[in-house]
């Protein structure tokens, strides 16, 4: 696991709270995301949560059928890109429950992103693709920050 050195603090906690409420938006019955996109003055400048495109509809048969369903989700992270009115180069990026997959990071260096928050997971269906998020990333010069305990609990710096 990789991770920038600085300390966490409670605006961290605050918005992965608030990304962890935007998951809860998602009407994927097996894992909800959230994202919110913070700018340096810690102004949310855009969500996002996975779900299927606008204007595509949301049916139980699309979202139980996973392989189906894949095809056709936006990941959180996409999606608060996407939706951003404003350029979110050197933004810091929040996501709940897990990190970005390798599809969204790659997404997340394109888009400027300089930092990224999320709770560390070691999900055996993502591993390999974390795996590949932390090295994108490395090479890239998007910090990372991955918190193991829960949120809402800790430091108050």
């Amino acid at each position: 696991m990789t991770g920038t050195a600085r300390p966490i603090t409670h605006w961290d906690r605050r918005f992965l709270d608030l990304a962890r409420h935007i998951a809860g938006w998602s009407k994927d019955p097996s894992t909800k995301v959230g994202a919110v996109i913070v700018d340096a003055d810690r102004r949310v400048v855009s969500t996002g949560f996975n779900g299927l495109p606008t204007g595509v509809e949301d049916t139980i048969d699309r979202l139980h059928d996973r392989d189906l369903k894949y095809q056709m989700i936006v990941h959180a992270e996409r999606n608060a890109i996407v939706n951003a009115r404003q350029n979110v180069a050197g933004h810091g990026l929040y996501v709940w429950p897990m990190m970005p997959c390798a599809v969204c990071a790659a997404m997340i260096i394109q888009a400027g992103i300089t930092e990224v928050v999320a709770p560390f997971s070691d999900n055996p269906r993502w591993v390999d693709s974390f795996r590949l998020t932390e090295e994108m990333f490395a090479e890239a010069g998007v910090s990372l920050l991955l918190i193991e305990d829960e949120v809402g609990e800790g430091e108050e710096a």
